[in-house]
């Protein structure tokens, strides 16, 4: 994977993943909303070893700026090889509750963007027949908890959604990658108390560089997520219904 494109390039898993590229000298496109910050990334990610570093700044919830993104993409790196997914909004769900506006926001920054992305990046690799498609989802998408049920439907969906893509892609020799982290320790949950079962975006950042390398399908970040959302899929409603997950 010499060409990748990360969207939400600034993010600190997206930074993390991209410098595993750049120590390979692959050459990166990165967005993201953060024109200064993207500008500090492409530096550092330069002297790492990159080939080539070109960004763009641009609000993952202009739709109508997602073709232009992946063409300018294509255009910079004379082609892509693999692409991933790496921004999101962690909203509050009680604030979500009161204000159907920020809602919808959400849900469009968290779920509708990114299959706006993948349906163009789905096309554009089935077209070359090879390449790989990574995307965040979050193991908040694996059942709806009162915690956080507007980001997890919005998670859930892009799972969904790569699922079918996954499927649709297989014939054509495409890999898609879905990725669920757990809690990561990042600027985005700088207000939460962390305990045992938060990762470091480094960790997080080695396992979708992996996944991504072997083409994997459904990676849980850390593996142990996927032994615990394996119990709370499968709690009965009567059980889970009393839990304060």
């Amino acid at each position: 994977m010499h060409k990748v494109l990360i969207l939400g390039g600034a993010s600190a898993i997206a930074q993390a993943t991209a410098r595993l590229f750049a120590s390979e000298g692959a050459s990166l496109f990165l967005t993201d909303l953060r024109e200064e910050r993207l500008k500090m990334v492409a530096d550092d990610l330069k002297v790492r070893g990159a080939a080539k570093v070109e960004y763009l700044a641009v609000d993952a919830n202009d739709l109508e700026r997602h073709e232009e993104t992946l063409q300018a993409a294509d255009a910079a790196l004379g082609g892509l090889d693999a692409a991933l997914i790496a921004y999101g909004t962690l909203p509050d769900q009680r604030a979500c509750e009161q204000s159907w506006e920020l809602t919808q926001r959400e849900f469009s920054t968290n779920g509708l963007s990114l299959l706006s992305y993948l349906r163009l990046l789905g096309n554009y690799f089935e077209t070359k027949r090879a390449g790989c498609i990574a995307a965040i989802s979050s193991v908040a998408g694996d059942r709806g908890r009162q915690s956080n049920y507007t980001y997890g439907a919005a998670k859930g969906a892009v799972a969904i959604y790569l699922g079918g893509l996954r499927h649709h892609l297989y014939k054509s020799g495409v890999k898609v990658v879905t990725i669920k982290p757990g809690f990561v320790d990042t600027p985005m949950t700088a207000a939460y108390k962390k305990g045992l079962l938060w990762a470091k975006p480094e960790a997080v950042a080695r396992s979708i560089y992996r996944a991504m390398r072997r083409g994997k399908g459904v990676i849980y970040v850390p593996w142990f997520w996927w032994f615990i959302m394996l119990i709370i899929r499968n709690l009965p409603d009567c059980i889970f219904n009393r839990t304060k997950l």
